[in-house]
């Protein structure tokens, strides 16, 4: 939500910096994202003066130039050659100074320097409106007032100033805030200095006959306020009007919407002009929709009602979803003379469920769902009947038609001194919490040495319990001004062992500093990504199609990213992401972590002197290994990768359950996510993960005295002889000494019998007490040669 600085000041008084002004909304829970310095005309007419022209002369070297003095109240008056045609002596204008950037209306921004023209300096700029941005028109110099007083910066003189825009993160329950006024109130409590509203003493109600209006759903509309303002002429509106809407993003439109998104923003109750002409009947009823019953919204689309929807119609026709959405039908055009203005509250949950339900979200559903304040609703119809009227040059032709049959009673319930002060854990003065009440323009009814009767206006919807009142007092008191007790209670300590915070951020460390980087993707995805449509957790009240149900894998989100990233011209990527997954079994619902990572295009950027290779599967692998390293997991059994999501890989398990499965994905699924190349995929379940490393313990070793031997072996094997198969065997036959078993060398040929192929095997041996010699070294060989052959019919080759 957007709030602007000058227009809050409409409403309280203060000289509290932007800066300090920002600090203030955070303190009381009005969290400030962002701070903006927004200019209602680019440049702000800075460096522009209004001058006199005191002398203008026929240019000598030219039929179309004019040489002129103008006085800008310097010491001395600044010659400047003028090509406008209607430049003449003792007009007032609009001076751009040697050094000055003008922003024109359309092109681009130049800065004016001191220069000759046909052999005449000229030390400045007589500016036409197009010139300096305040306006279209280029038949000649902008000509002022006569009274226009020289000197004075242009920028003061057309009401030109900067603005602050306060980006506020609103949270759901401050419906209360989401407008200037509900944020000045949360200010004046802080500042204790109150604010005072828009005035509308000169609102007139006329004598003309108002449409009627029947309200037949009095539940989902307890409150319905209306006018008729006549004599409107839609147009453009004036420029205050479209500075303050465009300061916090609203693109104006014409001068009725504009005023009703002004009100919007100021008062925070949303409103609805109708052309008066399009309503049939003269009459305006608030109703169900029918069965069937379509509607036409002002997008464009033709929608089809739900029984549910509440509607305003006229005698005939549906115009409005009401608190949502208007109808193309029945809007205000260029054409309209008679506007019938609407105010009302609706339920929250009524238009909560329309807007859900057609998957339309205004700023006015915004407010309404959430709750607006009800005895508000003729205020601001008042508000914007007269503004409607002062940028129209209408009038107000109707008195106020209000029906309201069961006024929304405020809430009224006991706080106590003594919950306060448990709950802050501060002992605040009673008259502290007193005043911090009444400025929140809640009323005391009656007190107590310990209660106070409060009574809170129905448009705080979220105080309506003592606990409420107690936030309300620490958030204007100030969360900072509680003192945090140096003395700490001691207590046991029942963090889960290993704790997985600790050991998800060494992991992500590691993987970040091997060029990874986390993602963070949502665990609602759609039906196309289900590995198990039975099992399928699916989502009652879904967004859209896409977020329909929760994920049963991690890949999907993974390759979405790298679909994404892929489209912006990112293709060399490195992912990880901790996330969970979600099935539903007969016994219930199961949440389980996983720990993805993922690889797609080449190994390293593109550089002149060494050609870049695609990743590969044993690049994901050795990401795979380095992590169980980092924590010290072992006894881990190779096995097939399970599932048809890879198109080949490995599977590592512990005590029979696969620990990490990865590989190539299929490339099905590559398809189905719109990713192109190979991608690489890793997945570890991180239940299974923390069980593995609950018994870790790490202990010291010191570094070796004695030197490692090195011993290599050729062996000629069948094909479907694995190397896991072949390490395990050295493993058995030799634990003590052998320390490290490799494969570098792989050979499939002509040379070789059919179904054989050659491996060249590298063992490390070592003994950590004294150097080995040949004979214990080749009795190892001899060992590890027989038990070769015995267990794999292995042939050594020489």
């Amino acid at each position: 939500m957007k709030i602007s600085y000058n227009w809050l000041k409409d409403f309280i008084q203060t000289d509290r910096t932007p800066e300090e002004l920002s600090g203030i909304l955070t303190d009381i829970g009005l969290e400030v994202e962002s701070l903006e310095t927004v200019q209602s005309l680019p440049g702000g007419l800075e460096g522009l003066v209004i001058g006199e022209v005191k002398t203008c002369a026929q240019h000598p070297n030219a039929d179309r130039l004019k040489v002129t003095t103008v006085d800008i109240g310097a010491a001395l008056p600044l010659p400047i050659v003028c090509g406008a045609p209607n430049v003449a002596a003792g007009q007032r204008v609009v001076v751009a100074t040697v050094g000055t950037t003008v922003y024109p209306t359309s092109g681009e921004a130049f800065k004016i320097n001191k220069s000759k023209i046909r052999g005449e300096v000229s030390e400045g700029m007589i500016c036409a409106e197009d010139e300096i941005g305040l306006g279209t028109s280029h038949d000649g110099i902008l000509v002022l007032a006569a009274d226009a007083p020289i000197g004075m910066a242009a920028k003061d003189y057309f009401g030109v100033h900067d603005d602050y825009v306060f980006e506020i993160g609103l949270t759901p329950n401050r419906a209360d805030a989401a407008s200037h006024l509900g944020v000045a109130r949360d200010v004046a409590a802080y500042l204790r200095n109150g604010y005072h509203l828009p005035d509308i003493l000169a609102f007139t109600p006329g004598s003309g006959e108002a449409l009627s209006v029947s309200v037949e759903d009095a539940d989902a509309c307890p409150r319905y306020s209306s006018v008729t303002i006549s004599g409107v002429q839609v147009g453009e509106s004036p420029r205050w009007l479209k500075d303050r809407l465009t300061a916090i993003g609203v693109r104006p439109i014409n001068n009725v919407v504009d005023v009703t998104n002004y009100v919007l923003h100021e008062l925070g109750q949303p409103l609805h002009a109708f052309d008066a002409s399009k309503l049939s009947g003269s009459k305006v009823v608030v109703r169900a929709a029918r069965p069937g019953e379509s509607f036409v919204t002002l997008d464009g689309v033709e929608r089809t009602l739900n029984e549910a929807d509440l509607m305003i119609c006229d005698a005939e026709n549906p115009l409005c979803i009401a608190g949502v959405f208007g109808g193309i039908h029945s809007g205000v055009t260029d054409k309209t003379t008679e506007v019938f203005l609407e105010s009302a509250y609706f339920h929250p949950v009524s238009v909560r469920k329309t807007s859900k339900r057609h998957g339309l979200k205004t700023d006015a559903s915004f407010r309404f769902e959430r709750g607006t304040d009800p005895n508000i609703t003729v205020f601001a119809l008042k508000r914007a009947a007269l503004l409607i009227a002062e940028v129209s040059g209408g009038y107000v032709s109707t008195a106020i038609s209000d029906h309201y049959p069961k006024p929304i009673p405020p809430f009224t319930f006991d706080v106590r001194y003594t919950a306060v002060q448990r709950l802050i854990g501060e002992a605040i003065p009673e008259t502290e919490i007193k005043a911090i009440i009444e400025a929140l323009g809640i009323t005391i009814l009656s007190e107590t040495d310990d209660v106070l009767n409060v009574q809170v206006p129905p448009y705080k919807v979220d105080v309506s319990r003592e606990v409420d009142i107690i936030e309300e007092v620490l958030r204007i008191y100030g969360y900072n001004r509680i003192e945090i007790k140096r003395q700490i209670k001691a207590s046991l300590n029942t963090s889960p062992k290993p704790d997985k915070e600790v050991v998800q951020n060494q992991l992500a460390d590691l993987l970040v500093g091997n060029g990874f980087r986390e993602i963070l993707s949502n665990s609602l995805t759609k039906m196309d990504y289900m590995d198990d449509a039975d099992s399928a957790v699916r989502i009652l009240n879904p967004l859209s199609a896409d977020l329909e149900v929760m994920r049963q894998n991690l890949m999907f989100s993974v390759l979405d990213a790298i679909a994404y990233n892929q489209k912006r011209k990112q293709t060399d990527l490195k992912l990880f992401e901790f996330g969970y997954t979600y099935h539903l079994q007969p016994e219930g619902y199961l949440e389980t972590q996983h720990l993805a990572l993922a690889i797609a295009g080449k190994q390293w950027p593109q550089q002149w002197n060494q050609a870049s290779k695609a990743v590969s599967f044993y690049h994901i692998k050795a990401a795979v290994d380095a992590l169980l390293r980092r924590l010290n997991i072992t006894g881990l059994r190779d096995a097939d990768v399970p599932g048809s999501h890879y198109q080949y890989g490995l599977a590592y398990e512990r005590a029979g359950k696969t620990l990490v499965s990865f590989g190539a994905v299929n490339p099905a699924l590559v398809k189905k996510a719109d990713v192109d190349g190979e991608i690489f995929y890793a997945d570890f379940d991180w239940e299974l993960v923390l069980k593995a490393i609950r018994k870790n313990k790490i202990t010291y070793q010191e570094v070796p005295k004695f030197p490692a031997v090195r011993r290599d072996l050729s062996l000629l094997i069948d094909e479907n002889v694995t190397f896991a198969k072949l390490r395990e065997i050295a493993e058995r036959s030799e634990r003590k000494l052998l320390k490290r078993v490799n494969v570098f060398d792989v050979y499939k040929g002509d040379r070789l019998p059919e179904g054989k192929k050659s491996y060249a095997l590298q063992f490390v041996l070592q003994d950590e007490e004294k150097t080995l010699n040949d004979k214990q070294i080749d009795a190892i060989v001899k060992k590890l040669i027989y038990n070769f052959e015995k267990e794999t019919g292995a042939e050594v080759r020489s």
